[in-house]
Order: C-alpha cells, then structure tokens, then sequence
C-alpha cells in the first residue's frame, strides 16, 4: 500500500475529513504546539480536518477558531468550542473578528494553506512564500506572548531566509517534514515557539539601571516594563548591557566592556 493510500484509508476509517490531519498530529508530538484549553486560530481552515486535531488536543475549555472563505462543515463530538469567521485572514476586519471571538489572546496560528499550483516550481514556492508571510503577519498581531505558530511552505531558495524571519519573532523556529506528506511533494512546516514580545532581541545594547537583585544573584533591570537579569551587575548600577539571551517573559544579559 502507498503511503498516500495508507494516510487516506486511515483518515477515513478515524473519521477525520483530511489527511493532512495526521500532519498536525505529528507537528503537535514533536513540537508541544497544543496545551488544555488552548485558543487555537486556523487559517484556511476548510474543509476542517486540522480543527479536528486541534479540537480535540485543547479539549474541554478551549476553543478552536476556523478562518476561511468556504463554509465549513460544522464539527461534532468534539468538547472544546468551535467558531468560524468567514472572511480573508490579511484584512483588518478579519483579524478584528478573530480576536473579537478569541476574546482574548490566542495561544496557537496555523496555516495549512497552499497556493494554487501551476506546475512551475519556482512560481509555485514563491507563491507558498506569499502565504507563510501573510500567516506570520496575523500569527504576530493575535498571538500572545509565548504563543506558536505552525505554517507550510514550499521547500525553495526563499525558506531559508522566511525561516529566520520566524526565528526572528519566536524563541526559536524548526522545520518539521511529517511522515504523512506525500513522496512527490516538496511541502514543509516552518514551527515557531513562544512568541516573542520584548522590546529588545538577541545582540542589542542597552542602557539599564540595576533595581534589584535576583535569586540566583544576577541584577534586575527593566525594558519598558520589561525583565532583564544582568549578570555581575549590583543594585544602583547605571550601565550598557548586551542581551545574550531573550525568552518571552525575560532576558538575559552581560555587561559591555569598556
């Protein structure tokens, strides 16, 4: 039996809508992207096979928001919440809605999308670029802080450079090629974790006043409300720093040397 064939048999004897179903299932177990009582958004959701696994992964107390133009079948026996917005991701009243029915911040953004394709490779990774970028512009206005994001995209000359792109916004980016894609296909998932919203990143130099002391004897200085342990540093001292480290919640630093 082909690999194609034993995805597909097996998705509809489990019921699931997709195939692609079992993608999402092995991104979650490699990467953690779904926690108990998640808010999940999904976008180009249809027909729904990813909300499947997402419904059922946040289960009971999380709620699971499916973005598309086409209608989606509404899911049954599931125990988390289920919601539609109808409409396109990149436009503002679209993103208003997300968070208007997310009712606060979302914990996961996937992606699933692919272009229509033309038979060109390179046109056709080009445009799944396009996609992933505009994923990656609503994953970082709904998420918050220490969310994940998870997207396809066409492997190509332009993966690299959006991968750092993703890099760039969450602690850490990984490419994740599931055992349920298909032999011909040059799909992979680009999987941001913990959506960064510091208001420094790794290498910057900053000017901090040490206000604290931490337990492991570091100082403790503030960004914009933001915490930063300064390694050697004392209460009182006024000093540029380097950020060496930067996690969603706080980062860590080294004084420069004059």
């Amino acid at each position: 039996m082909t690999r194609k064939d034993r995805f597909y048999n097996r998705a509809k004897q489990e019921g699931y809508r997709t195939r692609s179903a079992y993608k999402l299932q092995q991104l979650d177990r490699e990467t953690g992207l779904f926690g108990p009582g998640n808010t999940v958004v999904d976008l180009g959701a249809a027909p729904g096979g990813w909300l499947q696994v997402a419904a059922e992964e946040v289960g009971e107390g999380g709620t699971v928001i499916g973005v598309d133009f086409q209608r989606i079948k509404d899911l049954d026996d599931v125990d988390a919440t289920v919601k539609f917005v109808r409409g396109d991701m990149t436009e503002d009243d679209t993103k208003a809605e997300v968070r208007d029915v997310a009712g606060g911040d979302v914990d996961v953004v996937l992606s699933d999308m692919a272009p229509n394709m033309t038979g060109e490779y390179g046109l056709d990774h080009a445009r799944s670029v396009h996609l992933a970028r505009q994923a990656l512009d609503v994953a970082t206005d709904v998420l918050g802080t220490g969310g994940d994001f998870a997207v396809k995209v066409f492997q190509g000359q332009d993966l690299e450079d959006f991968k750092a792109d993703v890099d760039e916004e969450f602690q850490y980016a990984r490419t994740v090629v599931p055992e349920a894609s298909r032999d011909s296909s040059s799909e992979v998932y680009i999987v941001g974790k913990h959506r960064l919203t510091a208001p420094v990143r790794e290498g910057d130099v900053v000017t901090v006043t040490i206000e604290d002391e931490g337990s492991e004897g570091d100082g403790v200085a503030k960004v914009e409300d933001f915490t930063v342990f300064v390694s050697g540093a004392d209460v009182g001292d006024e000093l540029d720093v380097r950020i060496d480290q930067v996690k969603p919640r706080f980062a860590f630093a080294q004084p420069v040397d004059e």
